[in-house]
């Protein structure tokens, strides 16, 4: 892909110069440019990640929940919050029933980082509401802002809503598999990692797993998320 570090963060000269890349393509890089925002992922450019992601979203391609969720990601790492804010809001509206959980924790992870509980309630409250299961660093989270604010009443019936999961080992397909097993009987596999990392790197990693699935996105129930992405997504 074309070299874009270089430049300045005029929008015109950044788009200029991807446009050019593009320009004698018969059809859109989709994984080329896939892959030189995870290479930006990786050295934590996040302006440049915002330009080009806005840039692909303008020429109507790679409107993923995994896109979506890069972009998100990379306007709080920016300070962006206020654009951050909106652009969950507006997926949020358009796409609440499957909503992967990795936007709410992204959410309450920032809210909790800058102290505003009071959103942080809410988002929360917005899970419950959609019957999302919250992970371990969800609950962990709450748990410490109730006993901040010694909402004692609230921590207690958190805990004993959702008590820590049980771990046991179980055989799937000849496989010896660790399982969180949880009192309503559901189970996930247990990590050994961090939640809150194994969470973001789960969402994050999507925008590589649906390179395929996006060819042929234009049928896909998650575009509804199209056309607030070619409007209120513009502006840099």
């Amino acid at each position: 892909m074309c070299e874009i570090k270089g430049l300045s963060n005029v929008k015109e000269e950044v788009y200029g110069a991807l446009d050019s890349f593009v320009a004698w393509e018969l059809e859109f890089p989709l994984i080329v440019v896939k892959k030189a925002l995870k290479a930006l992922e990786d050295e934590k450019e996040w302006k440049r990640i915002i330009q080009v992601i806005k840039w692909m979203f303008n020429k109507g391609q790679g409107k993923t929940m995994g896109s979506y969720y890069t972009l998100l990601n990379a306007l709080i790492e920016d300070g962006r919050i206020e654009e951050a804010e909106e652009l969950f809001g507006m997926i949020f509206s358009r796409y609440m029933e499957g909503l992967p959980r990795t936007f709410f924790m992204k959410m309450i992870s920032l809210y909790y980082s800058v102290g505003a509980y009071d959103k942080m309630f809410e988002v929360f409250a917005d899970m419950e509401e959609l019957g999302v299961r919250p992970d371990g660093s969800i609950v962990r989270m709450l748990g410490d802002v109730f006993q901040k604010l010694e909402m004692m009443d609230k921590y207690e019936k958190l805990k004993k809503k959702y008590p820590p999961p049980k771990l046991e080992y179980r055989y799937i397909k000849g496989k010896r598999i660790r399982m969180k097993v949880y009192p309503n009987n559901t189970t996930e596999e247990a990590t050994k990692g961090d939640p809150i990392t194994d969470e973001l790197e789960e969402a994050e990693s999507i925008h590589l797993d649906n390179e395929l699935e996006e060819a042929a996105s234009s049928g896909l129930d998650r575009n509804v998320l199209d056309d607030a992405a070619s409007g209120d997504l513009e502006y840099l």
